[in-house]
């Protein structure tokens, strides 16, 4: 994996595009051709691996969500984080995370699940793990990406202030570690899978939360809204 053949957006390649040419990033790149040339399917398609630094500028950085690894059934990953492409079905977690936005904000949930426009407006919707085999979750895990993604974490705790982190569940609260809660904002609670959301995430606040503390800053709180599907399918 070079970063001369990604094509990393160039706020983000500036600060952790050298991560790219790593002796653990080539066996990752040889493991991901490996298993292609094998006929597995990979999640997400190639030009959607890097979407979250795509859509969200390393300067434009407000909100951080953490999640673990892509959906992986058809269609539905694009490289967000717990987002899925207009007319895929919404996903489980993410109606629980439309349901504390409607408790917390008023907002009503939207009629899809994409979430490309919250990355549009700051918020960076990152994957540990950005690749997944069809069909077996964390089937990635431990093949390269967590150090690219830590890289990534670490450079916004290093050279930003006041950006909120939303870590939800034990391996986002993990990931954590990372973050200087001097200088920046985390918010915990369980993950919002079925399983557990009923324990802490329902009822967290988060949403309201990090708007709070944008604006006790002097940043513009984050428009949580969600435009409906027929107009995000005529962009």
């Amino acid at each position: 994996m070079s970063g001369e053949r990604v094509k990393l957006e160039p706020s983000w390649k500036a600060r952790i595009g050298d991560y790219l040419e790593r002796p653990d990033m080539q066996a990752l790149s040889a493991f991901l051709r490996a298993e292609k040339q094998a006929g597995k399917v990979i999640y997400p398609p190639g030009p959607d691996i890097f979407a979250a630094f795509d859509h969200t500028a390393f300067d434009n950085v407000r909100v951080v969500i953490l999640g673990q690894d892509p959906y992986h059934g058809p269609n539905q990953a694009h490289g967000l984080c717990f987002s899925v492409r207009p007319g895929v079905r919404i996903p489980p977690s993410l109606q629980n995370i439309f349901k504390e936005i409607q408790r917390d904000l008023g907002i009503a949930p939207p009629d899809h699940g994409c979430l490309t426009p919250w990355a549009d407006r700051g918020v960076l919707q990152l994957n540990a793990v950005l690749t997944v085999e069809q069909g077996n979750a964390n089937a990635h895990q431990g093949k390269g990406w967590e150090g690219f993604t830590d890289a990534a974490i670490d450079a916004l705790n290093r050279e930003r202030e006041g950006i909120v982190f939303m870590l939800w569940g034990s391996y986002a609260q993990r990931k954590g570690q990372l973050i200087d809660t001097d200088r920046h904002r985390v918010l915990k609670s369980v993950h919002p899978s079925p399983l557990s959301a009923h324990r802490g995430f329902l009822g967290c606040g988060h949403f309201s939360a990090a708007n709070a503390y944008l604006e006790q800053h002097g940043k513009a709180p984050v428009d949580w809204s969600l435009p409906a599907k027929a107009s995000l399918e005529a962009q």
